[in-house]
This record gives structure tokens, sequence and C-alpha cells, in this order.
């Protein structure tokens, strides 16, 4: 029976990471199952099938099922029923996250340390990435289904050329809904205007201090903070939404919280605070540099009143809060401390065509070769279909008290 490839990712230490050129196309004479559906290998990248820890009955024995409000979440397009996949533990796939490059102008020591990415790197061939026109495929199987949610990621996006003609291809894919990108916000200045007329919904923006100093300290960089604010800026003058993301690290921008929420509720853009989390092993990361979100929340409590206010989706990250005099909102993202692995329904995609199933995966389903391979658009949504079905992954709420262990993809080669 064929099967969808999987990609092993080289040790996290190491500078490449090559995909598996394996071959992809359904052996002739090879009969589809009864149910059409095609069987995925178990991924080697997280956790094998386990109960729900919070699913109970009555009598506290686990049940395994998948917390109801998941189920049944993804809406018809053009009155045709959705073909809605669901992994092994009942989890649809609505979020699509597509890196279109490995390469940042930054070197933020929680995403791509200088130590390890410096002048000598070797990052992915230009050749090997995956051209609009197949990204473009993709995407639109995806939405076949059941993803309404698309986001661009790196690296950072921008530095690849030509970006607004993806997004004005993925902008006339049908079922997509909402289409974003995440910057560290550098590049904007000279790039808002033409996403926008491309059809870019939002963006959201990474900035982790508003103290110059810190800002170049954690991004290890000499640009100033101003080349980020004037990016926000940008994007808001021309009509993007605006997210501003802030990785919290003990000692060094935990001073920052208060100075950058009383800048995001002047500036009209929502900030989420997130929990430094292992992503990768090249980051360093150690519980005692991680800031529970219970103690921003109440941090911002401190000065602000604050009121919880209720997920608009199923498969929302964020805790979100709202300020009672107005002043917007705010959000934290509990990654580490409040783990939300059960209502996660993101698939992460690389630049080379790799499709992730867990942030925290150490290797990925090889897709280009399925592409490359001379696969229809019909092979192609099951082998996509087949790897989701095999989905099984919750690495964040199986995390050791000394935090997760084994080798992971870099959060900078497939996003955040």
């Amino acid at each position: 029976m064929w099967e969808p490839p999987t990609c092993s990712i080289s040790p996290p230490n190491t500078r490449t990471c090559i995909a598996s050129s394996l071959s992809t196309r359904r052996p002739r004479g090879s009969q589809r199952p009864p149910d059409g559906s095609w069987r995925a290998r178990p991924g080697r990248g997280c956790s094998p099938v386990a109960p729900w820890p919070h699913e109970v009955t009555s009598t506290g024995e686990a049940t395994g099922r998948p917390p109801p409000a998941l189920l049944g979440t993804v809406r018809a397009v053009d009155s045709e029923p959705a073909s809605e996949v669901q992994d092994r533990l009942g989890r649809p796939v609505t979020d699509l996250r597509v890196s279109v490059t490995d390469r940042c102008n930054l070197r933020c020591g929680y995403c791509m340390p200088r130590e390890l990415f410096g002048q000598d790197h070797a990052f992915l061939p230009r050749a090997e990435l995956l051209s609009f026109e197949e990204l473009g495929r993709l995407v639109a199987v995806f939405a076949r289904l059941g993803v309404r949610k698309v986001r661009l990621t790196g690296g950072e996006p921008l530095l690849r050329r030509d970006l607004p003609q993806l997004v004005a291809a993925l902008r006339a894919t049908p079922a997509i809904e909402d289409l974003a990108l995440t910057t560290n916000g550098t590049l904007l200045p000279q790039h808002a205007a033409s996403l926008a007329a491309a059809g870019l919904d939002r963006v959201t923006v990474s900035l982790d201090a508003l103290d110059d100093a810190t800002f170049k300290a954690v991004g290890d960089t000499p640009l100033p903070v101003t080349s980020v604010l004037d990016g926000i800026a940008a994007a808001q003058a021309v009509g993007l939404g605006v997210k501003v993301n802030t990785v919290v690290q003990r000692g060094a921008n935990e001073d920052q919280l208060l100075p950058l929420a009383a800048w995001a509720r002047d500036a009209g853009v929502v900030l989420r605070f997130i929990e430094f989390m292992d992503v990768g092993t090249t980051n360093g990361w150690d519980r005692s540099r991680v800031v529970p979100a219970a103690e921003v929340v109440g941090l911002l409590a401190g000065a602000w009143a604050l009121e919880a206010v209720e997920p608009t989706r199923p498969g929302e990250v964020a805790e979100r809060y709202r300020y009672l005099d107005g002043g917007g909102e705010v959000g934290v993202i509990a990654s580490v401390t409040r783990p939300f692995c059960r209502t996660c329904v993101r698939a992460r995609l690389s630049a080379i065509g790799e499709l992730f199933t867990c942030l925290f995966a150490a290797s990925g389903h090889d897709l280009r070769a399925v592409l490359r391979g001379g696969a229809d658009d019909a092979e192609l949504e099951a082998a996509v279909a087949a790897v989701w079905r095999g989905r099984s992954d919750r690495a964040s709420e199986l995390r050791s008290a000394g935090g997760l262990v084994g080798p992971r993809v870099e959060m900078s080669y497939i996003g955040g």
C-alpha cells in the first residue's frame, strides 16, 4: 500500500535540513482502501496516542475523546460539504502556516541564535524552495480539507522576493477566509502597501521590547526599535490589521511588559505575551527563564482592570482579556504552563514542502516529492489527508519538568 513519505530533519546543531528523496507515487496496481483513504505511517516527531488527560468520565476514567467544541467546526464552502479530516484525537485542520524562507535579518536568541546561524550557516538553497505555483496548489488542497486560515511565515517572509504575488494567488483561493503574515516588521515600510493591495488581511509583528538597548540585545541586531515601530505604523496606514507578539524571557525583557502594554493601548494594536518555549534545541531554553502567563496577567491587572474574553472560535490559542476602561484587549499564550494541544488545529508547511503536524516535531512529511512526482490533485489530497488522520501529537502536554527531549525542528525553519 502506498504511504505518504516522512522527511527526517537533520539534528538541530547541523547546518542543513534535507528532504527525503523517497518516491511518493502510489505503486501501480495498489488498491484504495474501502473507506477511500490511505493509511499514514506513524510520525516520528512527537508522541504516541494516549487519552486526553482532562477528558474523563464521572468516575474519573480517561475517555480519550476530543473536546466536543472541536467537532463540526469547519463550514461548508459554496453549499458543498467540506472534505473535513480529523486526526486520531478528533482535531480538524483549519489553520495552515506556510514558511516561504528559512532566512532572517535578525538573530533573536530564542529563534535563531547567531552562534549557530552565523555567516557560514548553510540556509536552504533557493532552488529547493517551493515555487509560488506549488504553494498555491498545496494551499488549495488544504482548503478542500478544511483549512480556512493561512499565515505566511519564515524565517522572515518579507525576504522572499515578489511575495505579494503569492498573497494575491492565495487570496483568490476558494474557502480561505483569513490571510495573515508573521514578520519582525523591519521590512514593512517597503512592503505594507503592496501586501495590502494584493489582499493580505493582517500582520503579526514580533516586538520584544520598547527600550532600544533591550530590543537590540534580544534581537542581536544593530537595528533600532524604531525600525519595527515604523513598520507597524506603515501596516496601519494601509489598513492592515495588526497584532504584536512578545516572547517574555526572565532576565531579558520582563521589565518591558507594562511599557509594551501601555504603548499597545495607545497605538490601537492587540498585544500577545508568549511564554518562552523549547522549540528546537538551540535556543538555550530553561524553565527558570519562563515567565508564566498567570504572572503576566497579574502584573497587567495591577495596572489596569481586566475582564476575561471568551474565545471567538475553537482552536484559539491566546487567552484574551479586555481592558475595562475601553483600552482594547491583551492576551497571553501559555503553551508551557497551560498547554492547549487538545484544541490544536494547525498544520505547518516548510519552505521546501515538508508537512509538520506539531511545532515540536522532529520530522516532517515530504509533500514536495508528491508534487514533483507527477501526482494529480486527488492523490495530493489523499496524501495530506492520510498524514493528518495519522496525527496524534500533544508534545506540550507531555513536556517534563526539564522540558522536551530529543531532536526538534527549529522555529526559524517552520515559523512559530
